[in-house]
C-alpha cells in the first residue's frame, strides 16, 4: 500500500534523475535571462546582434538533431547525459571568466550559445530515451508528469529568482550559478545505479542516412506517432503566429505595463504546473486517449479567450491571465500523455532516432510561424493576425481526433502496425 501511495518516489534512481533535472532547470532559468542581459548591458549589443545570438542558440536544433538521434541510439544514455551537463557547465563558466578578464565579446557569446545549444540537443534526445530504461512501462506517465511538473515550477519561480540573483551579482557572474547547477546535476546522475540495457548493434550496411530514415519511417508509418507529430507541427506553426505578436499586442493594444506583463506571463507556467499534475488522474478517469485529446483541445482553443480582450479596459489583464493559464494547463496535460505515448510505442533501439525525427519536424515550423506572425501583423494588423493564428490552432487537434488516439484506454505496449 505504501509503495502504491508514493509511486516513483520509492525508486531511488528515479529520484536522482528527478533531482538532477530539477536543479538544472532552475539553474537554466538564470541563463535564460542573464545571457541576453549580458549582451545588452555589458556588451551594448545592437538589435541585429541580439538576433544573431538567438539564432546561434536554436541553430543546433536544425543542424544536429537528426544525426544526434542516430548517435544516441548507438550508445548508453546516462554517460551522454553526464557529458552534456559537464560540457554545458564548462562552456558557461567561460562567460564570467571572460567578463572578469575584460575579454568578453559578442563573438564569444555566439560561440558559447551555439555549443551549449548543441549539447542541449544531445541531452534532450538522450534524456527522453533514458527514462523508459529507468522505470516500468506503466510508470512512464507518472515519471513524465513529475518531470514536467519540475519544468513548470522552474518556469514559475525561476525568472523572479533569476532577476534577484542578477541584481545581486550582475548578469555575467550570475551565469556561474547555472554552471554549478549543471555540475550538481551531473553528480546526481552519476549516482544512479541501475544498469542500462546495451544498445542494439548497428547492422552492416546501415549508413547514417539509412538510420535517420528509420526514425522518419517510424514516425510516419505508426498511426499514433503520425497523428501527434502532425498536430504538434501545426500547433507550433499557428501558436508562433500568436506569440510573435503577443508581447507587442499586450503592451501597445491592451496597454498593459511591462511590470504587470511579467507577472501575467507567469500564469502560463502555473497553468502548466496544474496540467502536468492533473494528467495522470485524468487518464485514470477517462482513458489516455480522451485525456490527451481533451488537454490538446483546451490548449488549442485557449486563444479564443485572448480575442475577447479589449485595449485599455480593466478586464484586459484578467483576460490575458486566464488565456495563458488555460493554454498552459491544456498543453502541459496533453504533453504528459504525448511524451508517454511516444515512449511506449517506440522500440528501445529507435528511441533516439524517433525523438530526433519528431523534434526536427515540430521545431521546423517554429521559425516559419514567427515570420508569418510578423508578416500578417504588418499586412493586416495585429488583431487580424491573432484571429488567423487562433483559427489555425482550432484545426490542429483534428489530426489526432481522426486517428486511433482517442480510443486508447491505456498506453499501448507495442507499436501498432501501419502501412
Amino acid at each position: 500500500m505504501t509503495r502504491m501511495r508514493w509511486g516513483l518516489l520509492n525508486n531511488p534512481d528515479f529520484r536522482k534523475l528527478w533531482l538532477a533535472e530539477t536543479i538544472s532547470l532552475f539553474g537554466s532559468q538564470i541563463t535564460v535571462l542573464a545571457l541576453p542581459l549580458t549582451a545588452v548591458l555589458t556588451l551594448q549589443a545592437t538589435p541585429m546582434q541580439m538576433g544573431y545570438l538567438r539564432t546561434a542558440e536554436f541553430l543546433p536544433f536544425l543542424l544536429f538533431t537528426l544525426m544526434a538521434g542516430v548517435w544516441v541510439d548507438r550508445r548508453t544514455k546516462r554517460p551522454l547525459l553526464i557529458f552534456s551537463n559537464v560540457g554545458r557547465a564548462l562552456l558557461l563558466l567561460l562567460v564570467p571568466l571572460l567578463a572578469l578578464g575584460g575579454l568578453l565579446r559578442m563573438e564569444c557569446l555566439y560561440a558559447i550559445s551555439f555549443l551549449v545549444g548543441a549539447l542541449t540537443v544531445l541531452f534532450q534526445l538522450a534524456y527522453q530515451a533514458y527514462l523508459p530504461s529507468l522505470v516500468a512501462p506503466n510508470e512512464l506517465m507518472e515519471g513524465n508528469s513529475k518531470l514536467l511538473a519540475s519544468a513548470s515550477m522552474a518556469d514559475v519561480g525561476g525568472p523572479g529568482l533569476a532577476g534577484l540573483i542578477i541584481g545581486w551579482l550582475t548578469a555575467p557572474l550570475a551565469i556561474l550559478l547555472d554552471a554549478c547547477s549543471f555540475l550538481v546535476a551531473a553528480a546526481s546522475l552519476g549516482m544512479i545505479r541501475r544498469r542500462e540495457p546495451e544498445p542494439a548493434r548497428v547492422q552492416r550496411g546501415e549508413g547514417l542516412w539509412m538510420q535517420i530514415g528509420q526514425g522518419f519511417r517510424l514516425v510516419f508509418v505508426n498511426p499514433l506517432l503520425r497523428a501527434i507529430v502532425a498536430q504538434a507541427a501545426m500547433y507550433n506553426l499557428f501558436n508562433m503566429v500568436i506569440w510573435a505578436l503577443l508581447v507587442l499586442y499586450a503592451v501597445k493594444e491592451l496597454r498593459i505595463g511591462e511590470v504587470a506583463l511579467g507577472f501575467i506571463m507567469a500564469a502560463g507556467s502555473i497553468g502548466s504546473l496544474v496540467g502536468s499534475l492533473l494528467a495522470k488522474r485524468m487518464a485514470e478517469r477517462v482513458g489516455v486517449g480522451a485525456a490527451l485529446v481533451g488537454g490538446m483541445t483546451v490548449g488549442c482553443a485557449a486563444p479564443l479567450i485572448l480575442l475577447m480582450a479589449e485595449g485599455g479596459t480593466p478586464l484586459a489583464p484578467v483576460i490575458l491571465t486566464v488565456y495563458l493559464f488555460v493554454a498552459g494547463c491544456g498543453v502541459a496535460m496533453s504533453n504528459v500523455h504525448v511524451i508517454s505515448l511516444r515512449q511506449s510505442v517506440t522500440p528501445a533501439h529507435l528511441f533516439g532516432r524517433m525523438n530526433a525525427s519528431y523534434r526536427f519536424i515540430v521545431t521546423g515550423t517554429i521559425p516559419i510561424g514567427s515570420f508569418l506572425g510578423g508578416y500578417l501583423g504588418d499586412l493586416f494588423g495585429m488583431k487580424t493576425a491573432l484571429i488567423i493564428g487562433a483559427a489555425g490552432l482550432l484545426l490542429a487537434p483534428l489530426w489526432v481526433v481522426f486517428s486511433p488516439v482517442p480510443g486508447l484506454k491505456s498506453l499501448p505496449v507495442e507499436a501498432p502496425a501501419g502501412r
